[in-house]
C-alpha cells in the first residue's frame, strides 16, 4: 500500500459488537453470513472473544448491524469506545463466564456420579433402581443442560444447527428413550443386575455423564479463554488512573481521564506516567519495560519524550502532555491488539468453509448410523439389536461437536498477540503471521534501526606538541557552550573522560569556556583557561587563520575515508588534533542480526549515508559487503524493495523513519521500530515498540510459533473428528467416552494455546 492510498482510505467506518450465545464454529460462520449478505458489509467474528469486527459503509446504521445479528438468534451489543479517556479499566470483551457454568456443573457433577454408580455397578444396585436413575439424571439433562437445549432451540428457529443441536440430540435423545424403555417395561430394574438387555436398556448414566463432561469442558475452556485474553486486558489496564498537574502554580490532583493537551504533570519517582509527553524539567531513568518490552531503563531529561503507563524510577519530573484519551501509544496499542485478535488468518477460512456444512453432515451420518445398524446386525435385515443401534447414533452426536475447530485459531491467535503486547510487540492483523512464514529476505534501515542515530566520539588524534586527552578536554569544554549534536557528543564524550581519570577535583565538570561564538555548519571557538581553543570543520580554521599541514589534512582524509566524522581541534591558532565521531551501533545488534540469519532470513543493510560509513556499520554487525545498499534516497528504498521482490524474494523490511514509511507499506512484511514516527508504524506490519533490533526476531519468531500453534490446533481438530466419527458409527466408542473425548479436545486445543504465554521467558533479558 502506498502513502497515498494510506491516506485516502475508502468512506467506511468500524463497528465492534459483543455477541452473545456462539458456541462453536458454526455460530461464527453463521453470523459472518448474515453480516455479509448486508451490501458492503465485511465482518470478521472472534468465537473465544464473542465479538465481531465489523466494517461498514455508509447508509448503514448500528441498529442495522445489530439487528442483523439478531435474527441470527443472537445478542448483539454494539461496543462504545470511551470518549477521549486515558488510564480507565476497559470492560474485558463479552464472554460467558465460568462463574454462571459453575453452579450447572457443580449439580450435574453430585447427581451423575450415584447414576454413573448404580447404573453401571451391579453391587450398588437395588430394586427398582432404574427410577431412581431417572429421577436424579432428570435435573443434569434439564437444568444443567439448558445451555446446550437454549442455543439449540434458538438454532432451530432459524432453521439452523450447530454443536448445540448435537449435544441437545444426543443427551435428550438417550434420557427420553431410556425412560421410554422402563415405562413400558416397569420391570427392568425390578430386581438387582435386572435391565432388560433384550429388549433394548437404559441410558440415565449416558446422558447424564455426556453433560457433566460437557459442561466440565466449557467451564475449563471460559477458564483458559480468559487466561488468553488476560494479556489483552493487561495492558488495558496499565494507565495510570490519577495524575498530578501543575495549574497556576500549584499541584491539583485529578483523574487521568481529565487530562488535556499541555497540561504540565509532575511525575516523583514512582509514579506512572499518566500520559504521553515531553519532559520539561528534570532528570531521570524510566522504566518503560510494561510498554516496550526493554527491562533496562531509560535515561530522559528536558525535551525527551515519555509514554504513558511507564515508570519514572528516580528524579522528580515536569512532563508537559502531548497526547491524551484514545490518542496515546497505549490506547494505540490496545486498539491494534484487539484489532488482530478480532481478524482471521486465511488458514481459518477452511474451518470456516467446513463447519458450514458440519452440524447438517453429522446429523445424516447420526440418522445413517442408526438405520444402518437396524438394518444389518440382526440375524435378519430389520431385525437389528436396537440398543447398538442407538449407541453408535449417539456416540455419533456426541464425538462430533467441532469444539475444537471453531477454538483452533482464534484461541491461538488471542493468546499469540497477547503475548506480544507483553514483550512490546504489535502484529496488525492474522495475515500477518502467514507473512511471516514465507519472508526470507529482511531489509535493516541503518539510522535508527541498525544504529542510535546518536553520534558519539570514536577516536581522538593528538598531534605534536598535544596530548589525545588534552585536545578531548579543551574541546569538550568549548563544544559544551553549543547545542549541535556533534558539540554535545564531544562534551559527553569529554566528561565521561575527566570521571574516569579522576584527575580534577570538581567531579569531572569541564572549564568554563568565555568569548563563545559559532557559526551555523562551520564550528565553535572560545577562551578556555586563557586558551583560545577552535573546533569545526576545515573552513572553519581557514575563516579564523589557522592553516594544516598536508600531513595533517592527510589523517583527516584518513578519518573520513573509514566513514566517521572528523572535526579539527585547534588551540592558540594551531592544529591540536582531530576527534573521530560515529554514529555507534547499537548494543546486541551483531546479535539479533545473527538470529534472523538463524530464522532462514538474508540481512540487507539499507542507508543514506555514504559507502565507507555503511561499510563500517555493516562490518561491525556481520552484514556481507554486497549485501550493503549505501547511498539510498527514501523513493531509492521503496525501489529496493521492489527489485529484491522482483528477483523472486520475499521482503522485509524494518525502519522507524517518515522516510521508511512508503518502503514499510511496499515490503511484504513492514516492521516498525517502535521509537519512529506515527506515518512509519501505520505503514508497517508489526510494530516492536522498543530501540532493541533483537525484538525484531522476537517479533518474527512469536509470529511463526502463533502460526504453528493455530496449525497444530487445527490438525487435532480436524484429526479427532475425522477419527472419532467412523470409530463411532462403527459401535466402537462408547457415548460416555465420547463426551469425554469431546470435552477433552477443546480443553487440549485451549491448552496447546496457552503454552505461547511462556514465549521468550527463557532468553528474555538475555
Amino acid at each position: 500500500m502506498s502513502n497515498q492510498e494510506l491516506l485516502h482510505q475508502p468512506a467506511t467506518r468500524v463497528v465492534e459488537l459483543d455477541i452473545e450465545g456462539m458456541t462453536c464454529a458454526s455460530c461464527v460462520n453463521r453470523v459472518e453470513k448474515k453480516l455479509g449478505k448486508l451490501d458492503g458489509v465485511q465482518a470478521s467474528v472472534n468465537l473465544p472473544l464473542e465479538s465481531a469486527h465489523v466494517t461498514v459503509p455508509a447508509g448503514i446504521s448500528d441498529e442495522q448491524i445489530a439487528a442483523t445479528v439478531e435474527a441470527a438468534g443472537y445478542k448483539a451489543t454494539i461496543r462504545r469506545p470511551p470518549e477521549a479517556k486515558a488510564g480507565t479499566e476497559t470492560p474485558a470483551p463479552a464472554e460467558v463466564p465460568a462463574s454462571r457454568l459453575r453452579p450447572r456443573l457443580v449439580l450435574a457433577a453430585l447427581l451423575t456420579v450415584p447414576v454413573f454408580v448404580i447404573s453401571m455397578v451391579p453391587g450398588a444396585q437395588f430394586p427398582h433402581w432404574g427410577w431412581v436413575a431417572a429421577l436424579l439424571a432428570l435435573p443434569v439433562v434439564t437444568w444443567a443442560a439448558w445451555p446446550f437445549h437454549r442455543a439449540a432451540a434458538i438454532n432451530a428457529r432459524h432453521l439452523a444447527s450447530t454443536m448445540d443441536t448435537l449435544v441437545s440430540i444426543g443427551v435428550t435423545a438417550a434420557y427420553l428413550f431410556s425412560a421410554w424403555q422402563l415405562a413400558a417395561d416397569p420391570r427392568m430394574t425390578e430386581h438387582p443386575g435386572m435391565e432388560g438387555m433384550e429388549t433394548g436398556g437404559l441410558y440415565f448414566e449416558v446422558a447424564a455423564v455426556v453433560t457433566t463432561f460437557l459442561l466440565l469442558g466449557r467451564y475449563m475452556e471460559a477458564n483458559a479463554k480468559q487466561k488468553a485474553g488476560d494479556a489483552l486486558q493487561a495492558l488495558l489496564n496499565l494507565g495510570a488512573k490519577d495524575a498530578t498537574i501543575l495549574r497556576n502554580g500549584q499541584e491539583q490532583l485529578i483523574r487521568a481521564d481529565q487530562l488535556q493537551v499541555d497540561d504540565v504533570l509532575v511525575v516523583r519517582p514512582g509514579e506512572k506516567i499518566a500520559t504521553d509527553g515531553v519532559v520539561t524539567d528534570g532528570d531521570s531513568a524510566v522504566d518503560a519495560s510494561l510498554v516496550t518490552g526493554e527491562s533496562v531503563p531509560v535515561e530522559v531529561g528536558p525535551g525527551s519524550r515519555v509514554t504513558g503507563a511507564t515508570i519514572n524510577t528516580s528524579g522528580r519530573l515536569l512532563v508537559r502532555a502531548t497526547r491524551v484519551g484514545s490518542e496515546t501509544t497505549l490506547a494505540q496499542m490496545a486498539r491494534l491488539v484487539s484489532q488482530a485478535q478480532t481478524g482471521k488468518a486465511p488458514i481459518a477460512r477452511l474451518a470456516d468453509r467446513i463447519s458450514a456444512v458440519f452440524v447438517p453432515v453429522v446429523l445424516a451420518i447420526a440418522a445413517l448410523t442408526f438405520v444402518l445398524w437396524l438394518l444389518f446386525t440382526g440375524p435378519e435385515v430389520g431385525s437389528g439389536d436396537l440398543r447398538a443401534a442407538f449407541t453408535a447414533a449417539v456416540a455419533v452426536l456426541v464425538i462430533a461437536c467441532p469444539c475444537a475447530l471453531g477454538l483452533a485459531t482464534p484461541v491461538g491467535l488471542l493468546t499469540g498477540t497477547g503475548r506480544g503486547a507483553q514483550l512490546g510487540i504489535l502484529i496488525k492483523g492474522p495475515q500477518v503471521l502467514e507473512d511471516t512464514r514465507t519472508v526470507d529476505t529482511i531489509l535493516l534501515d541503518k539510522t535508527g534501526t541498525v544504529t542510535t542515530g546518536v553520534l558519539a566520539v570514536d577516536a581522538t588524534d593528538a598531534f605534536d606538541g598535544f596530548g589525545e586527552r588534552e585536545v578531548l578536554r579543551l574541546a569538550g569544554a568549548v563544544e559544551s557552550a553549543s547545542e549541535h549534536p556533534v558539540a554535545r557528543a564531544i562534551a559527553a564524550a569529554a566528561i565521561a573522560d575527566t570521571r574516569e581519570l579522576h584527575t580534577t577535583d570538581d567531579g569531572g565538570a569541564l572549564p568554563a569556556v568565555q568569548g563563545f561564538r559559532s557559526a551555523p555548519g562551520g564550528g565553535v571557538t572560545g577562551t578556555v583557561n586563557g586558551r583560545v581553543v577552535t573546533a569545526g570543520r576545515t573552513g572553519w580554521l581557514e575563516q579564523n587563520g589557522i592553516g594544516v599541514t598536508e600531513e595533517q589534512q592527510a589523517s583527516l582524509a584518513a578519518a573520513e575515508a573509514t566513514g566517521a566524522t572528523a572535526i579539527w581541534i585547534a588551540v592558540d591558532g594551531t592544529a591540536a588534533g582531530i576527534i573521530s565521531l560515529r554514529d555507534t551501533v547499537k548494543e546486541g545488534s551483531a546479535a539479533a542480526i545473527e538470529r534472523l540469519r538463524r530464522l532462514g532470513l538474508r540481512p540487507i543493510l539499507l542507508t543514506g549515508d555514504n559507502a565507507a560509513v555503511a561499510a563500517q556499520v555493516a562490518a561491525a554487525v556481520g552484514i556481507a559487503k554486497e549485501d550493503v545498499y549505501a547511498g539510498v534516497l527514501p523513493e531509492g528504498k521503496v525501489e529496493a524493495v521492489r527489485r529484491l521482490q522482483s528477483g523472486g524474494a520475499t521482503v522485509a523490511m524494518a525502519g522507524d523513519g517518515v522516510n521508511d514509511a512508503a518502503a514499510l507499506a511496499q515490503a511484504d512484511l513492514g516492521i516498525a521500530m517502535g521509537s519512529g514516527t506515527d506515518v512509519a508504524i501505520e505503514a508497517a506490519d508489526l510494530t516492536v515498540m522498543g530501540n532493541d533490533l533483537a525484538q525484531v526476531a522476537q517479533a518474527i519468531e512469536l509470529s511463526r510459533r502463533t502460526l504453528a500453534t493455530i496449525k497444530t490446533n487445527l490438525f487435532w481438530a480436524f484429526f479427532y473428528n475425522a477419527v472419532g466419527i467412523p470409530v463411532a458409527a462403527l459401535g466402537l466408542l462408547n457415548p460416555m467416552i465420547a463426551g469425554a473425548a469431546m470435552a477433552a479436545s477443546s480443553v487440549l486445543v485451549v491448552a496447546n494455546s496457552l503454552r505461547l504465554r511462556s514465549f521468550g521467558k527463557q532468553t528474555q533479558g538475555g
